[in-house]
């Protein structure tokens, strides 16, 4: 759908939303003596059904006011410690009156620029609190940036990265959460290369698609099965008036949303039909969750058409990263030169966006990194979004990675070569043999 009907039909079903939340209210209202009555409390269930599926869902908060410390409530507040066009950089900060001076690890967690905002990932955020400083990159929706802040690509993309890490310091541990695996490790490989100081430590990647011809996904299939000019010509449009990105060339949030939602589209389809049973029965607990969970999935943003395009091509179609051949601003990227970060890769079992072995081939590439600093996990019984969010995230996943960055600190604080008690993979040359090992052995 071209982006100007989209905005039209947006704004022609507009009254139509106030009718439907106006006819609610009327009967709701206490005054209304048949609101307790079945087809009063249908019809009330179908408006709010109606305005849900048909309102432009705004950028979600955090809304991480507090967080625990050795069972004390600690007050948290949001900054946002450095500010770019097409990024901010978003600092948790602890109150440290409550918490003293600590000095846990920095965690950069880089959010992937892929359609849903970096909000996704409060829970990430929130089980990292209590033993780290966490940072995270709060990406900017296109739409709303003006063509003269000029295009943002994926070697933008990677010198936010490199620039960011040197604004937070020489001891962070950077995360990378699905998509912005490619851009972290070339970052991460660019500064080595370069023999920049402020290395980061560690770098975890997680559910990232560093080599998408190992077990292919239907995503992977689809972006390498047309050429790079159907995308451009069938997904990327120019940003309408009166947005303050007018004329930007992006590729669109709702079209992104689309492709989201026809992936599982009988659940989504299921899930509204709950909700209507679950409004008409007065069910408010149901209801809260479905309105969390939604309010969360259907925000979605525009994406830089460039950064889109080159992704699309580079990652999955010429395979650039893992085939040696990524060039970022005419130097070429080279993994093998990392020799001063740890690197940690992490993937769900049941990851139907990035296939089982796409985030571990960062380990090949990466074969300068001491055997007793590569660590590989595969969670079971998790999809993409389990990686780094939900139950097993904040009780197997997370305790991991805390316990790798944390030996990795200690490591290199004190210049001790043991990391006994991290189960790390060992990587033979024919990858035939894969052992789990300590270094003790």
């Amino acid at each position: 759908m071209n982006y100007h009907t989209y905005e039209l039909a947006h704004i022609a079903a507009a009254p139509m939303r106030w009718s439907a939340n106006a006819l609610k209210m009327q009967i709701q209202s206490p005054l209304n003596p048949y609101r307790d009555q079945l087809m009063p409390r249908m019809i009330a269930a179908g408006c709010e059904l109606f305005e849900n599926v048909t309102r432009r869902y705004g950028k979600p908060e955090f809304g991480i006011e507090s967080t625990k410390i050795f069972g004390m409530n600690v007050p948290v507040h949001q900054k946002t410690i450095l500010s770019k066009p097409f990024c901010d950089l978003v600092y948790f900060e602890r109150d440290e009156e409550v918490t003293g001076s600590r000095d846990d690890p920095h965690v950069l967690i880089v959010a992937p620029m892929s359609g849903h905002y970096a909000t996704l990932l409060r829970g990430t955020v929130a089980s990292m609190l209590p033993e780290h400083h966490v940072y995270i990159t709060d990406w900017a929706d296109a739409r709303n940036v003006s063509m003269s802040e000029g295009r943002f690509d994926l070697d933008d993309f990677i010198d936010y990265i490199i620039e960011f890490i040197q604004f937070i310091g020489p001891r962070t541990h950077v995360v990378a959460v699905c998509q912005p695996a490619v851009p972290v490790l070339a970052a991460v490989s660019v500064m080595a290369s370069r023999e920049m100081e402020q290395q980061p430590q560690s770098m975890t990647l997680m559910g990232g698609p560093i080599d998408t011809r190992r077990n292919e996904t239907v995503v992977n299939k689809l972006a390498k099965e047309r050429p790079l000019s159907w995308f451009e010509n069938n997904v990327i449009y120019r940003v309408p008036f009166p947005n303050p990105g007018f004329m930007r060339r992006v590729y669109p949030g709702f079209i992104q949303l689309t492709g989201f939602m026809q992936m599982n589209l009988e659940r989504h389809v299921t899930a509204h039909q709950n909700l209507f049973e679950n409004l008409v029965k007065g069910d408010c607990d149901s209801v809260e969750q479905h309105q969390k969970f939604y309010d969360e999935y259907l925000a979605v943003m525009d994406l830089p058409a460039e950064f889109y395009l080159q992704t699309v091509e580079t990652v999955f179609q010429t395979h650039d990263l893992p085939d040696g051949e990524l060039m970022h601003r005419g130097e070429l990227v080279d993994p093998a030169a990392i020799t001063r970060t740890a690197l940690m890769t992490v993937e769900g079992e049941n990851d139907d966006i990035c296939g089982l072995g796409q985030t571990e081939a960062a380990q090949d590439l990466c074969k300068n990194i001491p055997i007793d600093e590569k660590y590989h996990y595969v969670q079971p019984g998790v999809g993409h979004y389990g990686v780094f969010n939900g139950t097993r995230w904040r009780t197997e996943i997370q305790p991991r990675i805390r316990e790798f960055i944390r030996t990795i600190k200690f490591k290199r604080m004190t210049g001790n070569g043991s990391t006994i008690g991290l189960p790390y993979r060992k990587l033979t040359a024919d990858r035939e043999e894969i052992v789990e090992y300590s270094p003790a052995d």
